[in-house]
């Protein structure tokens, strides 16, 4: 069955992505129609996050936010799909990265670099990294796809620019192994997922709220030394991204415990707060917001 869907949707997927742009937006156009119009998908989950993070926004102001957010979704979907056959001179001019010297600079210190990424602008193709002269493998963490399928067509297109996937459930087992021969490499994270409340060891203030927050970046970090750098991506006009690197430690092992967690979160919500139709509201980010904090749970201020 997972073949049989896969072989249906892969030819539509494939034809949209050897589009002209001009025509491609205009099918995310008509995409945007669907879902948003049509099907609604998850608005009602992108109105309570919107009204919990922006009370101070009248509703008409949300309002305008949630359209331009499904507007840029719907780009961002299509944009992975892109990825299948766009080249590398194209995806060079349309995701820019201003200072790729950063990573250069910390490839040369022969430590692992940690990059912490948020849901926001685009993450898709971050990729275009390899294309600066990398001499170590980048590697995303991503969860993995229930149709095989389909998660090898998503590795796939990784692959095409020499970036490889690892499945979060094998994401500390693989790093472990490649320190230990000494293999350098740059992970990385979209690290703003909300655990389960079960595994709620760790709270933090975001955008205004006690929110679970994941520590497993600054974990690996710190236990291996890396640096640790944040990916911030702005979106400057549709289909077209501007990448800045800040680093936020060249050595995690010297930073206090939870340092880089609130740097990452602190940086992650400035970018929302500035343009939050760029940050993915369709999760559930704050759907532990009205329980308790579990007893034992650290707050990371």
């Amino acid at each position: 069955m997972h073949a049989l869907v896969f072989w249906l949707i892969y030819p539509l997927l494939w034809t949209i992505s050897i589009l002209p742009f001009r025509l491609f937006y205009a099918v995310s156009d008509v995409v945007y129609f669907l879902v948003y119009h049509i099907i609604g998908y998850r608005k009602k989950v992108v109105a309570e996050n919107l009204k919990l993070v922006f009370p101070e926004k009248t509703e008409e102001e949300r309002f305008r936010i949630r359209k331009k957010f499904y507007s840029h979704m719907c780009d961002m979907f299509l944009e992975m799909i892109k990825t299948l056959t766009i080249s590398e001179k194209e995806l060079k001019k349309r995701f820019i990265f201003k200072n790729p010297e950063e990573v250069l600079r910390l490839q040369d210190q022969d430590k692992s670099i940690m990059m912490m990424c948020g849901h926001y602008a685009s993450y898709e193709w971050m990729i275009a990294l390899q294309l600066y002269g990398l001499r170590i493998t980048a590697y995303g963490i991503y969860k993995k796809i229930k149709n095989p399928h389909f998660d090898k067509l998503v590795r796939d297109i990784r692959g095409r620019f020499k970036g490889e996937l690892i499945s979060t459930s094998k994401a500390t087992m693989t790093i472990t192994k490649h320190e230990s021969r000494n293999e350098r490499a740059i992970y990385a994270m979209v690290a703003d997922q909300s655990p389960k409340l079960a595994k709620s060891k760790y709270w933090a203030d975001f955008l205004g709220t006690k929110a679970p927050v994941f520590i497993g970046s600054e974990k690996l970090a710190r236990e291996f030394n890396m640096a640790v750098i944040y990916l911030n991506v702005e979106k400057v006009s549709r289909g077209h991204y501007v990448a800045s690197l800040i680093n936020i430690t060249d050595s995690a092992a010297q930073e206090p415990d939870h340092k880089i967690v609130r740097t990452y979160l602190d940086l992650l919500q400035n970018q929302i707060r500035q343009k939050p139709e760029f940050y993915l509201w369709t999760h559930k980010r704050w759907k532990h917001s009205g329980h308790p904090i579990p007893e034992g749970a650290q707050i990371i201020d």
